[in-house]
Parts: structure tokens; C-alpha cells; sequence
């Protein structure tokens, strides 16, 4: 790789801070050292059994296999090999805003550690005896702290390794069994552990409040465009009805219009407002989330708790929980008595009038909070779909049984008469049944793979491309499970869910609130993957056969 130069940063672990070891990548597209990381997630499954990416904080409900990057690896051994070229002199002093180095001696350079043993801050230069002398092994190194001394008791001159809880303030061993005895103490490390747990538990509330506040803001945003659309269709329908009026009516129908849009302007501001103070949350939440995201970087224990006893308490939300739109009724009623009264001229002016106003006054959207999505199998099953399959949808390879819920792949076509519904080559079948509202279903399967599905039912049928296939399109969703390991496919776009065998599928489906949920299916339910997203057509069930493996089955349980 003659002329092209890599900066030390480039092939380093942000973990150890060293050159990397055995690099693996994780989806998100950060590198680390093979053991670096797997030292990192083993302390996370102690603490939460949820694993996260430690540079961009990317969360993976399953702990992520581990494959080595190949060429971040050869380009390390190069770098041993050749060198890289230094940085510019000037990257390397202390300005204003960094930790300068204890032990340079005339201009400082920066500090790219602190050791909390020796209570001193170390360049690049002077930080290598840490790392090459066995001495120095049991020195624990932070990121570069300017607040070292504050470690360091004023009365016993002992480093601060102890946390009194009584007095919540760190203290030295002496202070311990000296002016805090019969305190409750702890070491402070101990003391900072369980306040990162605090701070974990905390993020994911923020998190989980950022999620639910998006997910308000485009029902919001959806409702809006309802409105509209439905408030213009209404003015269509009755400029329609108006024309068909003697002239006498046409001063009624102006006045019918502006009372239309009166009323839009109204909800759409109604709307309007309460999207404006999601998005005002929302942005607290965001910075609350990157105050925590600084403080959870504090590898300085004292510093951490100083820091964390400093927060503020987090705003309650406006809202106790998600949004969902439930409208009275748009303007389609505004037609209709529009409609009503183009037989009744004589009366129309001294009676009708007052109809169509009221109409318009009807129009309100109600800003109603869905139900909680179901925990338990009986709770899933109260919203239970009977789900049988369509003849005219199944591919000519695969058999239904009789009651049309169970699809078996052959190892010869069937006879089944053409029908423009038919998949042609996928070996694919749909449900009769729409899927809309609250809904849930279980696929179980045998045989080798099996693609376990939610569709659009304009999704194409013929030919072999991917707008045919579940999966591998913007019109479906799916689960393609495997013997061993399960993966969920939008848009041609695939992610590892499960490595473990998932025979019976279980799908939740809200149709209105934009959720999709698949579950494992057995003593308990175990969310495998989740989708948020807006709806825009009925949704059809389905599965697909991954494989030509004559003897696979698949079928829609009939649920009590």
C-alpha cells in the first residue's frame, strides 16, 4: 500500500486504545480487538443481557457472532511491518482544552491517559513503561482526567477509594473507620457500578420515550394528511352537488367551503400543536440522552458520581404514552348532507342549512392512546385471526390441505386452474383473510427454511425478481427461518434475529398503529424481531418455501 498513510486512529481499538488484535467488525461498522469486545459484552450480560456497540452505542437483542475483518487485520500486520507516518507536530502539544502531560518537561504534549494509581496523566511517549513494564501491570488507565488531585484525601493524604453512602461522598480508607465509621461505605467502584446500572436503566427510559415520541409524530403527521385529503374530497363532492343547484345556491356553497376550511385549519392546528410538543420533548430527550451518553464515558469514579449527583430530574413527559389518532369522523358527512339537500330547494335556506353546518362542526380528531401491545400467550390470543389459505395465491408446486392450512412443497406441479393470482415461480401462498386492527397468528414449519410473511397484496406474481418475493421488497415483511438461526427481510435488507431454532412463529400485527411483531412461540413468548413503520395498504399473511426440499410443510395453527 506504497504512498497511502494511515493514521494511528484508523487501526486502533477504542477499547484499549492499542493497536488492533484479531479484528472483528459488528454491523453497525465499528472495529475491535476480538477479546476487547468480548470482554466488554460479558460485563454488559452481568449487568443488563443487553449488548451494545461501546463506540456509536448501537443495541443487538442477540449477542452478535464474532468474524474476524480480514483486512483491517492484514492492514495491522502491515503497519507493524512499515510504520505509519507521524501526525503533525502540532496535533500532539496541549492546547487550552486538553490534559496536558505530567511529565513533559518544557511544552506539553497531550495526555492520552491517566492512570488512577499513580495519579498522573501520560502522553503517548511516557505512557509506554505502563504498557511494556509488568510493574505497572495492576495501573488502572482512564481516559485523561484534569481533576486527578481531587482523588486524593486533603486530612490523610490516601487516595480516595471508598464511597460513604450515609454522606454521599467519596472518601479514603481512613475516613472510613475514622469521622465515617458506622457509616455505610462501600468501595467506590462498587458505588459506581451501581450507579452505571442507574444511569443504564435511565438511558433506556430515554430511549424507549424517544422511540414512542417518533413514532407520535408520524400518526400525527399521517392524520394530517387524512384531514386534507379527506377535506378536499368533501369540497370536490360538494362543488359537484352545488352545480347541479339552481344560482340561488351557489352564495350557500361558498359559505360551506370556508366553513370546510375553518374547520381544517382548526384540527390541522390542533394537530399541529400537539406535534410541535412532541418535538419539544423529544429534543429534552435528546439532550439528556447525550449528557448521559458523556457521563456514562466517565471511567473516573469520583468524577462520575460528582457528576451524577448534578443531574437534574427529567421532566415529566406529555404524554403518558403513545398517541394514536381515533377521528369522529372527517368531512366524508359534509357530503353527504350536501348531497341530501339538492331535492329539497323549497326548505333548503330556512331549515337544511343549519345540517351542513353542524356536519362541519362534527369533524374532531380525538388524540386517543392505543393499548398496551400483549406480554403473555393468552393475552396474544385474545386477538386471535383465523387464517386459511388462498387456492388462486399458491404456487403449483406446493399442495393445500384440506381446510386450506396447510401447504406442503411436492415433488411434482399440481393441477390448479391459471389465475392472474397465482405466484408463478416463488413457491409462495396468501391468506384469504386481510389482516387489519389487532391481530395474531402462529405458522408452525418443518423441512429445511421457510419465509414466514406479512404482504401488500399488489405484491407482483410472476417471473423470479424480488418484487415478487417475500422479503425482498417495500410491499412485504418477513421472517426467513432456518434450522438453526432466523433472519427478518424488508426491501431486500436482511438482520440476524435469532441463532436458535424457531419452529412455531408467532406474528402480532396492529395494523393501525404501524406494528409488527414476531415472536418464538413456546412456554413463553420470545420477541425475535419488531417493526415500526406506517401501513398503507391491508395486509395479507403468507409463507415461502427457501428451498426445493419436496416434504416441507407449513401451517396456520388453528389457535383456542
Amino acid at each position: 500500500m506504497a504512498g497511502v498513510q494511515l493514521h494511528t486512529e484508523t487501526l486502533s481499538c477504542s477499547i484499549c486504545l492499542d493497536l488492533l488484535k484479531n479484528p472483528v467488525t459488528l454491523t453497525c461498522g465499528h472495529s475491535f480487538c476480538k477479546n476487547c469486545i468480548k470482554d466488554h459484552w460479558d460485563s454488559e450480560e452481568q449487568r443488563s443481557r443487553i449488548y451494545s456497540c461501546p463506540q456509536c452505542r448501537k443495541t443487538f437483542t442477540l449477542r452478535p457472532k464474532l468474524k474476524k475483518n480480514v483486512m483491517l487485520a492484514d492492514l495491522v500486520e502491515e503497519r507493524k511491518m512499515t510504520g505509519l507516518h507521524a501526525p503533525p507536530a502540532h496535533h500532539c502539544y496541549a492546547g487550552a482544552e486538553d490534559v496536558a502531560c505530567d511529565v513533559c518537561t518544557g511544552r506539553k504534549r497531550k495526555a492520552l491517559k491517566s492512570c488512577m494509581f499513580c495519579l498522573v496523566s501520560y502522553c503517548e511517549k511516557h505512557l509506554q513503561p505502563h504498557h511494556q513494564s509488568p510493574a505497572f501491570k495492576k495501573h488502572k488507565l482512564v481516559e485523561p482526567s484534569k481533576n486527578l488531585q481531587e482523588n486524593i484525601c486533603p486530612r490523610h493524604n490516601e487516595v480516595k477509594k471508598m464511597f460513604c453512602r450515609t454522606d454521599q461522598q467519596c472518601i479514603c480508607y481512613l475516613c472510613s473507620v475514622d469521622e465515617h465509621k458506622d457509616h455505610d461505605t462501600v468501595t467506590a467502584a462498587a458505588e459506581s457500578t451501581q450507579k452505571q446500572r442507574e444511569l443504564d436503566l435511565s438511558r433506556e427510559e430515554v430511549q424507549q420515550r424517544l422511540q414512542d415520541r417518533d413514532r407520535d409524530v408520524k400518526v400525527l403527521k399521517q392524520e394530517r394528511k387524512t384531514l386534507t385529503l379527506s377535506a378536499d374530497k368533501s369540497m370536490k363532492d360538494t362543488d359537484k352537488s352545488f352545480i347541479e343547484m339552481m344560482r340561488l345556491l351557489q352564495r350557500r356553497s361558498s359559505d360551506v367551503k370556508q366553513q370546510i376550511r375553518s374547520k381544517l385549519e382548526t384540527e390541522v392546528r390542533r394537530v399541529r400543536d400537539a406535534e410541535e410538543k412532541l418535538q419539544q420533548e423529544i429534543t429534552e430527550l435528546k439532550k439528556r440522552e447525550a449528557e448521559l451518553k458523556q457521563l456514562s464515558l466517565t471511567h473516573d469514579h469520583n468524577q462520575f458520581l460528582l457528576n451524577y449527583s448534578s443531574l437534574s430530574a427529567l421532566s415529566p413527559s406529555t404524554h403518558s404514552s403513545t398517541i394514536n389518532v381515533r377521528s369522529r369522523g372527517h368531512f366524508e358527512d359534509v357530503s353527504a348532507a350536501v348531497a341530501k339537500v339538492r331535492g329539497q330547494l323549497q326548505d333548503f335556506l330556512t331549515e337544511t342549512w343549519t345540517n351542513i353546518s353542524l356536519a362541519v362542526a362534527e369533524v374532531d380528531v380525538l388524540l386517543t392512546e392505543p393499548g398496551p401491545e400483549p406480554k403473555t400467550r393468552a393475552e396474544f390470543l385474545r386477538h386471535s385471526q383465523e387464517i386459511t389459505l388462498d387456492p388462486n395465491t399458491v404456487n403449483t408446486w406446493l399442495l393445500l390441505s384440506k381446510g386450506n392450512r396447510k401447504v406442503t412443497l411436492m415433488n411434482e406441479a399440481q393441477s390448479y386452474p391459471h389465475h392472474t393470482d397465482r405466484f408463478m415461480v416463488y413457491l409462495q401462498v396468501l391468506s384469504k383473510e386481510t389482516l387489519t386492527g389487532r391481530c395474531y397468528w402462529e405458522v408452525e414449519w418443518t423441512g429445511r427454511g421457510v419465509f414466514v410473511a406479512v404482504t401488500y397484496k399488489n405484491i407482483s406474481r410472476s417471473g423470479s425478481s424480488d418484487e415478487c418475493g417475500f422479503g425482498y421488497n417495500d410491499k412485504s415483511w418477513a421472517l426467513f427461518c432456518e434450522q438453526k438461526s432466523c433472519q427478518f427481510g424488508h426491501n431486500n435488507i436482511r438482520t440476524d434475529v435469532s441463532d436458535v431454532t424457531v419452529s412455531r412463529v408467532g406474528l402480532y400485527l396492529d395494523h393501525r398503529a404501524g406494528l409488527l411483531s414476531f415472536y418464538r412461540v413456546s412456554d413463553t413468548m420470545t420477541l425475535l424481531h419488531r417493526v415500526q413503520t406506517t401501513f398503507t395498504q391491508t395486509l395479507y399473511a403468507g409463507v415461502c418455501f427457501c428451498y426445493s426440499s419436496p416434504g416441507d410443510t407449513a401451517e396456520f395453527c388453528k389457535l383456542k
